[in-house]
């Protein structure tokens, strides 16, 4: 085989090897586009629980709103966050630490045990506490670091703090700006700590079972990552044979060259 056999081997293969199957792109492809379609047994959301570390935006509004600053004062906490934009930087939160015993320490009140609650339930109990220095007050409170992160073959990895804890995973992927060509997306895996102990579950995105699964919503602190399919290595690898016959095809245009000149 000559070197001109060699380079259009090389081409072709580079062509074909680059090449991705439409299949394997369109989410939820059991669904008819024709026909509407209804989820018999979808996930239903279950609210988060406060645990340790975690820093709530507590806010209280009374009659006189200079007597309810006094217990808003909250210190910042350094965190790690992001955004669709931005990567994962140091960033400060203001809110309410859980320590480790679960408590969080409110001015006038005290500690106050909320590990273990929703945010529901952790406002409502300290909208008991407070009742008894200020008449009627009003509590906000919900998550200041409600974080997922999403890695591997997405178009923006990150870490992402949300305001809002009811998030699916397809809301993770959209922050991320959705997998690249590259993505495997009927294994996508899920990291989840669970009270200490890990839990892993894989979705698949092509098909609508993913809406039944108790991990289609995400926790605080889930970590999705996106696998590689083989065509990521195939693209490496057509890489490398591309970069291999543009060196060829060099080399055999200087050696005619140099045949020519003598």
């Amino acid at each position: 085989m000559n070197k001109k056999s060699i380079i259009f081997a090389c081409l072709i293969l580079t062509i074909a090897t680059s090449c991705v199957s439409n299949k394997e792109i369109p989410y939820f492809q059991d669904i008819q586009a024709v026909n509407q379609a209804k989820l018999e047994n979808a996930a239903a959301f279950t609210e988060p629980v406060i645990q340790p570390d975690d820093i709530l935006s507590i806010n209280v509004f009374t009659l006189n709103p200079q007597s309810g600053a006094i217990i808003n004062q909250a210190s910042a906490t350094p965190i790690l966050g992001g955004s669709a934009t931005t990567a994962v930087a140091a960033s400060q939160v203001t809110g309410f630490l859980v320590d480790k015993n679960g408590e969080i320490e409110l001015a006038l009140v005290g500690k106050v045990k909320v590990a273990g609650l929703t945010t529901y339930e952790a406002r409502e109990l300290v909208r008991t506490k407070v009742s008894a220095f200020y008449k009627e007050p009003n509590v906000q409170l919900r998550f200041a670091n409600f974080k997922v992160s999403v890695l591997g073959e997405v178009n923006t990895p990150s870490a992402y703090t949300l305001p809002n804890e009811k998030v699916t995973i397809l809301d993770a992927l959209s922050l991320a700006g959705d997998l690249t060509i590259y993505g495997k997306r009927d294994n996508i895996l899920i990291v989840r700590d669970n009270n200490g102990k890990k839990e892993f579950a894989r979705l698949n995105l092509n098909s609508s079972e993913i809406f039944n699964s108790p991990f289609y919503y995400l926790k605080q602190n889930d970590v999705v990552y996106v696998e590689p399919n083989k065509r990521k290595v195939s693209a490496s690898n057509s890489a490398q044979i591309q970069t291999i016959s543009v060196i060829a095809s060099v080399l055999s245009v200087l050696i005619l060259a140099i045949v020519q000149l003598k």
